[in-house]
């Protein structure tokens, strides 16, 4: 079963697509949105984690500036809003998606969070600042340069909270191979597990099928690593 549902943050009202098992959560997970909204796209991967077993959720964090659904490639119409993003606004959002959990009856180490591409860099953001069970980034930007008025993900990859797994293709324009090796390093500092994976065939967005830098076997393998990161780290319940 999913539905979209409402949470209370400081700037008011945010949806949050709520996407529920077949039976009792193995645990729950925080799903971020591109930078093209809470789309089909990330609706079907929402319920995907829910096929798996897992309390899956996708916070609107767009809310601040309209909430819109954006066409793939839509930069022009995109960057205003992701621009409009901060860093404290993000926690914000993470914070009324966790206190929604935790009323379900999820603790913070039951919680994973993962995103995709401006989600990616939130789920490494949210295990920077928070300690919860399992974190996973899809090719999320600003790694040398912080995004959101946040510092560099090289500087804060030391202090990483959660466990992190990091998801990069090679052929990423926008993250460069070095960039990824950098932080490989940084975050092997962090006192808790860490892993980065590249996919030398793979673009920027190889895990989304709805676009055409869609690369299968990448996302495949990206798909497997992910939940079996989650199936180590994150604690069944009951």
């Amino acid at each position: 079963m999913a539905t979209t549902v409402t949470v209370s943050t400081p700037d008011g009202d945010m949806g949050l697509y709520d996407a529920e098992p077949d039976g009792t959560a193995r645990a729950a997970l925080i799903v971020v949105q591109e930078a093209f909204g809470v789309n089909g796209h990330i609706e079907d991967v929402t319920r995907r984690f829910a096929a798996e077993g897992y309390r899956a959720v996708s916070p609107h964090v767009f809310h601040r500036s309209g909430d819109p659904v954006l066409a793939y490639g839509d930069m022009e119409h995109v960057l205003p809003h992701m621009q409009a993003m901060t860093e404290a606004g993000l926690h914000a959002d993470l914070d009324a998606t966790l206190r929604y959990l935790a009323d379900a009856g999820f603790a913070p180490d039951r919680v994973g969070v993962t995103g995709f591409c401006m989600g990616g860099t939130v789920a490494f953001l949210a295990a920077a600042r928070r300690r919860l069970g399992a974190a996973v980034t899809f090719y999320g930007g600003g790694i040398a340069s912080g995004r959101f008025g946040s510092p560099p993900q090289t500087e804060l990859a030391p202090q990483l909270q959660t466990p992190w797994l990091g998801l990069y293709g090679d052929q990423d324009q926008s993250i460069p191979v070095d960039e990824v090796e950098a932080l490989r390093q940084a975050a092997a500092k962090a006192s808790v597990p860490t892993e980065i994976v590249r996919y030398h065939g793979a673009g920027h967005g190889f895990h989304c099928d709805a676009r055409d830098s869609y690369h299968e076997a990448s996302a495949r393998d990206a798909w497997r690593r992910t939940l079996e990161w989650f199936a180590t780290h994150l604690p069944a319940g009951s």
